[in-house]
């Protein structure tokens, strides 16, 4: 399980946007979101700079926790 903080997420809306980019990605992906600590935790094949890369392509600043 891969662990990053990201910054402006505040809503649902928030939290879909971000795990539909990762399971895009890689359907297989369990994505985790705690809004209130800005925390995502991604189980992925994929790498961990691939994922900062979804989230920050969804308008979100993101590196690893």
């Amino acid at each position: 399980m891969q662990e990053f903080k990201v910054q402006g997420m505040t809503c649902g809306h928030c939290v879909r946007a971000i795990t539909s980019a990762i399971t895009e990605a890689d359907p297989q992906a369990r994505v985790e979101v705690e809004l209130a600590g800005g925390r995502v935790a991604v189980d992925s094949t994929l790498a961990a700079q691939a994922l900062i890369e979804l989230i920050e392509g969804e308008g979100y600043a993101a590196h690893r926790a």
